[in-house]
């Protein structure tokens, strides 16, 4: 599955609020709020606005646990992106999982080392379930580890 741009918030010079990300979502601010709200609350992520990677990819949060990038969610107009890399042994871990949408995502990923790279678009409860499922098993170590670190 190629990487579609949707139409994203693209004016560097114009930082927006997190509220105003969430607006251009549309019907899926919701979704938007809930996925960033959950990532930092369930594995103590570090939530930045960011422009990362160039012009294209436009304005998004950059979720990270101890300067590690977890992901990035990009708002565009009616949904959003997750952009997150996994080995393909943490994908096959919960490949059986997901639905058809999510998996062709997996089974066209742009390859990085022992896994790579997808572009998810999430747009309905179903992609907000995968997402969670695919960013449980990026986050678990790491958030393991850190909760460990503060019960110290």
């Amino acid at each position: 599955m190629e990487a579609a741009m949707y139409e994203r918030m693209l004016n560097k010079k114009e930082e927006p609020t997190i509220a105003g990300m969430t607006a251009y979502c549309g019907e899926n601010g919701g979704f938007f709020t809930s996925l960033n709200e959950w990532l930092s609350q369930t594995f103590a992520t570090e939530q930045k606005v960011v422009f990362p990677y160039g012009n294209q990819y436009g304005w998004g949060i950059a979720h990270r646990l101890k300067q590690k990038l977890v992901c990035n969610v990009f708002a565009e107009n009616n949904g959003f992106t997750v952009m997150v890399r996994l080995s393909d042994k943490q994908y096959d871990s919960v490949y059986g999982q997901l639905h058809p949408y999510t998996r062709e995502y997996i089974d066209t990923k742009y390859p990085c080392g022992d896994g790579g790279w997808i572009h998810y678009r999430v747009a309905c409860k179903e992609n907000f379930d995968d997402i969670q499922k695919l960013l449980t098993v990026k986050c678990s170590l790491s958030a393991q580890r850190s909760m460990l670190s503060r019960t110290r």
